[in-house]
């Protein structure tokens, strides 16, 4: 690894910031999902906000809430009820190819582990971190769109790629908090920290951040 991807934060510093994320934001958790209702739902959440996605699985497992029902529902019937979801035809085609794998080629069991995780289609690797976290409870970082975006612009790494950028955080956070950062650093980026206008004001860590003390040079 680049040791110019690694921003100059101490253990201690990156501790309080996973610990101040944990007092202002509650965990989500799917102890009540299993491993493959969180599969379903991360295919969903791809390029859609949380209460769509939340919608969407809820709708289509009302209706057909095992993966061998899934399966062997008519594509257009789960466009229809994933459509909240956008890009609903792609998605829908997608969770039966994965639902009809995972029943032919796994024994009806969704893997619990990233190589084969991967091998499934439209899975790739936030996908399966996802799967991993929510779906296992296993230790893992996810890296999407506002954890890597977070973690630039607080100097925590100094990356291009969210692959890179789970390769440090991966290095750099303690195990311990491994499962928790991904949520709170999405809620951390959907509320204070966001694309556009971050709201510095009610950040925690200005002291800290990178991106706000070049702003104020």
């Amino acid at each position: 690894m680049d040791e110019n991807m690694k921003g100059n934060f101490s253990t201690d510093e990156i501790k309080f910031i996973v610990d101040e994320l944990e007092s202002i934001f509650e965990r989500r958790t799917f102890e009540d999902q299993t491993p493959y209702q969180v599969l379903i739902r991360t295919i969903l959440s791809q390029r859609t906000r949380d209460e769509n996605t939340d919608k969407a699985t809820e709708s289509l497992f009302k209706v057909y809430p095992t993966m061998e029902e899934v399966a062997e529902a008519p594509v257009e019937e789960i466009a229809q009820l994933v459509r909240q979801a956008g890009f609903y035809n792609v998605k829908a085609a997608r969770i039966k190819e994965v639902s009809n794998i995972l029943l032919d080629e796994y024994g009806g069991i969704v893997p619990d582990n990233i190589k084969e995780l991967m091998k499934l289609p439209g899975v790739g690797r936030k996908t399966a971190n996802c799967v991993l976290v929510f779906g296992f409870q296993k230790d893992a970082i996810p890296v999407d769109v506002h954890v890597h975006r977070i973690s630039n612009r607080l100097g925590l790494v100094h990356t291009k790629e969210p692959e890179e950028t789970e390769d440090v955080l991966r290095e750099i956070v303690p195990q311990e908090y491994w499962l928790p950062i991904n949520d709170l650093m999405v809620q951390f980026g959907q509320n204070i920290c966001k694309p556009i206008n971050p709201q510095h004001m009610e950040c925690p860590f200005t002291d800290l951040c990178e991106l706000y003390n070049t702003e104020l040079e």
